[in-house]
């Protein structure tokens, strides 16, 4: 292994195991379950740690005061957080300082917000009007507990604070205990402006890190399914012995190990700045397969531990709702599906 590779390697070892200050070593989901459904979503105390070991600045240069890590090590870390289910907006507040290409610990909690519309990867509207904005963003996880926005548009990335004059923030519970939010501005006075020549990569790197946590995610509640397996009894034998399930749960496995190797491919393809067609496609194939496999394992989960798993009372449960609600959060799988297809047409 070559000098840099054994650096990647140790440095996603470390990331991995300072997971443990946020995620519990026992698997315990009392904290999970004690945010839901409440505001701001997630423990703001939690969200102060992750921002003191740097993990919101991991993707920045050393220079504009980041870590200067790659897309492995930032994979290693959400796979983790998605094993925990830690609802903490680290995506969002990692993409919001990488949208501006600076750090922005100064504006508090700076969220991104980058949605124009529903099932799309759409962020160029609304524009600049003498400095100002009017329009709108929309999906901006836990916007209830941010303190300023990082607002995508066609003129910059402009920093809005949440309290501005003409800024109105929306939210909505989803099905997972954390809430979305609307932003609507109407001539709001940006506290910065940063150029937006790095956005699309920006969304591409917080679309796979969104891809590792559902990985995460999937390897949790497969792992929980196969112990169900093992433990429940019919027919004085557990029900992991009959053949027909031992098939489906060879079928989930085979799609982990899909997912897992291309986010893997997806990471090194970033990491190794290829031009941005090899970047996307890696992407969204990458996307569209955590998607995909998510969604399975949630629905053999609910099969499997005999439709108790989907009650909200069963850990597996808070599994399926996260899986279901994260799914379209940058991109869902015909999105990418389209963009995949697309990429290949320019390319033929």
């Amino acid at each position: 292994m070559a000098p840099k590779e054994d650096d990647a390697a140790e440095n996603v070892r470390m990331i991995r195991d300072s997971t443990r200050a946020v995620v519990g070593a026992d698997g315990n989901l009392g904290r999970i379950r004690a945010q839901r459904f409440q505001e701001p979503g997630f423990d703001p105390s939690i969200f102060a740690t992750m921002a003191e070991m740097g993990w919101l600045a991991l993707r920045l240069p050393e220079e504009a005061g980041g870590l200067g890590l790659g897309m492995a090590e930032y994979c290693a870390l959400t796979q983790e957080l998605g094993a925990g289910l830690v609802p903490e907006p680290l995506i969002g507040a990692a993409l919001a300082h990488r949208l501006s290409g600076a750090d922005l610990s100064g504006a508090g909690l700076c969220l991104a917000a980058w949605q124009d519309v529903a099932n799309s990867l759409d962020w160029r509207k609304p524009r600049l009007d003498g400095g100002r904005i009017t329009g709108s963003k929309h999906f901006i996880p836990n916007a209830d507990g941010a303190d300023s926005f990082a607002v995508a548009t066609a003129d910059g990335v402009a920093i809005v604070a949440k309290d501005a004059a003409g800024l109105r923030v929306t939210s909505e519970w989803t099905q997972d205990g954390c809430g979305l939010g609307t932003l609507e501005m109407t001539g709001v006075a940006p506290l910065a402006l940063h150029a937006a020549a790095a956005v699309d990569d920006a969304l591409d790197e917080a679309a796979l890190a969104t891809a590792s946590y559902l990985f995460g995610l999937s390897e949790r509640l497969f792992a929980m399914t196969i112990e169900y397996l093992k433990t429940r009894q019919q027919f004085g034998q557990p029900i992991g012995s009959f053949q027909a399930l031992q098939h489906r749960a060879t079928d989930i496995k085979i799609q982990l190990e899909l997912t897992r190797a291309s986010i893997a491919a997806a990471a090194a393809t970033l990491d190794a700045d290829a031009g941005w067609a090899a970047r996307a496609s890696a992407v969204s194939r990458a996307k569209c397969r955590a998607n995909d496999t998510a969604l399975l394992a949630s629905r053999e989960a609910i099969q499997m531990h005999g439709a108790i798993g989907f009650t909200d009372e069963y850990d597996a449960g808070l599994f399926v709702r996260k899986a279901m609600t994260l799914c379209n959060q940058f991109g869902s799988s015909a999105v990418h599906r389209q963009r995949f297809a697309a990429l290949l047409k320019e390319a033929a």
